[in-house]
């Protein structure tokens, strides 16, 4: 009974479910109807909106379009007011306010570029027309100004103003002079301010006053952008060339020729060259470094132009102070000369570095290749004139007699003129190797070795004047024994050597011990007990003539007294040499008359008149000993 029960409980549930399917048809059925209704209202909707929405873009991009037209009359309108204030202010032109003249150029510069660049507004030729017309005329003005500026603020530097950039080594005395060669302290600079001008500070000097220099470097920009660079180049090279011309001038620079330093007194040429080592120093170290850094600072940006402006700006100045080094160079060598050619070729080496970093671009070439040319020259003139002094020396004929026997005129100077040659030594050392590379040391002392003996083979020539052969001892002894002191006394000495000195002193004592037998072996002839006349060699008195002893007395008597006239006359300069030589006589001569005074003056003084024959005692001898080599006149021994 249950069973059936709940089949049919299922079957009404199915037909429920079944009609609930049927009705949900019938519905989406409607619905689908409906929105198919829908969908074509629509579509006819949009096909009705269509032409408003085509107007409505056209407004839109009307719109748009009228947009962008203002804005671009906008961005017209605005080049036109800046060019019109640019217009204004190039008009009041570029004295009132510099740098606001400037920034219109500027402007005007970028008017034109937009006005190129909208070539299709109506009225842009017309306008790039003006606008260039505007710029031409603000550039002439540019130009002006900076000529104007350069010219106003370029002035010739005042010597003082550049003698207080220097070291305070270098500075000039107070009497307003340069150092001059040969002072006490200004020998050679290489040898005695090396390591100080090493490290010696020179301050530039303010060729144009720092505050227009930004200017300047400004309108020579604008000049360059311009395409003004010709002009640049002749208003700056100009103007500043002829400003240095004038302080070069101010120093006191000549420009001489060959011919005008032949003629000169040695004293006016040699004052003139020192002065043209002091301005080759001020010059290069001062005026021409200074050139170039304004030059730099000006011209910064326009490298095109810098390195030939600085070169063409300095040339004439150079080839001034160069060409006084050339006439010195070429000029007939003297002795005197070595000197200041070997400063002059000192200066140019000391500014060799500095000369080339300044004029090391290929426009300056010209001045690079001068300045060296003119350094080998001046090596080549001095290296010559070592030459022709050596030569000198030996064939110095010179008539001046030096009657008292003592150091001659030549050897002073020939020992002076080489003790100066060793406060030059790095610099003949570094002369000698531009001709030559063996050891520089080996080359100075050949050629002081060489000068040393052309100066002894010319003494002895000049010795032979005398006729007095003691004297010739005596002034070969004087010279040598100079020449000896003065080397020991030198640099000479570590140069040639300690075997060098010692033959010479050897010399020196050969020439006073063939003096003592020159001129002293016939007055002691009289004294020797072993001589003729009656005397015996015991020296006893038997035999003898009292007649013979007289006469040896006198015979002596007479020679001492023309020995001591004569030789007091003659000089030995040197105190120490003139004791010894004194004591070297006194020590064979003294003994010699005491023995014989001993021995042989009885006989005399028991006879009449001893005094006149028996005139000194050995103490007389020796007190007149010490007047010889004095030098005396013959008024000033008969006081």
């Amino acid at each position: 009974m249950g069973v059936p029960q709940t089949m049919e409980a299922l079957r009404e549930r199915a037909d429920f479910i079944k009609e609930s399917l049927q009705k949900s048809q019938i519905i989406t059925d409607n619905m689908a109807a409906i929105l198919g209704s829908f969908d074509h209202r629509l579509s006819a909707l949009e096909t009705a909106m269509r032409p408003t929405q085509i107007r409505t873009h056209s407004i839109r991009r009307a719109h748009e379009n009228i947009d962008k037209t203002l804005k671009a009359a906008e961005v017209i309108l605005s080049q036109f007011d800046l060019t019109r204030k640019a217009e204004a202010k190039i008009l009041r032109g570029p004295h009132e306010d510099l740098e606001s003249y400037l920034e219109a150029i500027d402007q005007l510069r970028s008017n034109v570029k937009f006005f190129s660049s909208n070539k299709s507004f109506k009225s842009s030729d017309g306008v790039l027309n003006h606008a260039n017309q505007l710029l031409a005329k603000a550039i002439s003005k540019l130009e002006e100004e900076f000529r104007q500026l350069l010219t106003n603020y370029s002035k010739p530097v005042e010597p003082d103003r550049l003698f207080e950039c220097l070291p305070n080594s270098l500075r000039p005395s107070s009497s307003g002079s340069p150092r001059k060669h040969g002072d006490d302290n200004t020998k050679s600079p290489t040898e005695h301010q090396g390591k100080s001008l090493e490290n010696a500070i020179y301050t530039l000097p303010t060729l144009i006053p720092p505050r227009i220099i930004p200017l300047l470097h400004d309108l020579a920009q604008q000049m360059a952008q311009a395409g003004h660079q010709q002009q640049l180049f002749r208003i700056y090279r100009d103007t500043r060339a002829s400003v240095l011309e004038q302080s070069v001038r101010k120093l006191g620079v000549e420009r001489l020729s060959k011919d005008d330093v032949q003629k000169m007194q040695w004293e006016v040429l040699e004052a003139k060259i020192g002065n043209w080592i002091h301005y080759m120093r001020i010059a290069v170290k001062l005026l021409f470094s200074g050139e170039k850094k304004l030059c730099d600072q000006i011209l910064d940006g326009v490298d095109s132009l810098r390195d030939q402006c600085f070169a063409e700006v300095t040339v004439n100045s150079v080839s001034v102070l160069l060409s006084f080094g050339e006439s010195i160079a070429k000029s007939k060598r003297s002795p005197e000369k070595l000197f200041v050619l070997l400063d002059m070729y000192e200066i140019m080496r000391e500014l060799h570095s500095e000369i080339e970093l300044l004029f090391g671009s290929k426009a300056c070439i010209e001045m690079r290749d001068s300045a060296s040319s003119l350094t080998k020259r001046l090596a080549q003139t001095a290296q010559e004139t070592f030459c022709d002094f050596e030569e000198a020396v030996e064939k110095d004929a010179t008539k001046t007699a030096v009657l008292d026997g003592t150091v001659h005129p030549l050897t002073s100077y020939v020992i002076n003129y080489v003790k100066f040659l060793f406060d030059y030594q790095s610099t003949l050392k570094q002369l000698f190797q531009e001709f030559d590379a063996s050891d520089p040391d080996a080359q100075l002392a050949s050629v002081t070795t060489r000068i040393m003996q052309a100066l002894q083979n010319n003494l002895d020539g000049k010795s032979k004047q005398y006729r007095d052969p003691a004297l010739t001892q005596l002034f070969l002894m004087n010279n040598i024994h100079y020449i000896v002191r003065s080397v020991r006394r030198s640099e000479a000495k570590d140069l040639l050597g300690d075997d060098w000195v010692q033959i010479h002193r050897r010399i020196v004592q050969q020439h006073a011990n063939q003096y003592k037998r020159v001129s002293w072996a016939k007055i002691l002839q009289c004294l020797s007990v072993q001589g003729g006349g009656g005397i015996g060699g015991d020296g006893s008195a038997s035999g003898i003539s009292r007649a013979a002893v007289k006469d040896r007395f006198k015979t002596f008597n007479v020679q001492f007294e023309e020995l001591h006239q004569r030789q007091s006359q003659w000089t030995v300069p040197d105190s120490e040499l003139r004791e010894s030589l004194r004591l070297a006589v006194a020590e064979v001569l003294l003994p010699a008359y005491r023995s014989f005074l001993k021995r042989f003056g009885p006989m005399i003084e028991n006879g009449k008149n001893p005094q006149k024959y028996i005139r000194y005692s050995p103490e007389d001898l020796d007190h007149m000993m010490n007047e010889f080599f004095e030098g005396k006149t013959w008024n000033e021994q008969k006081r």
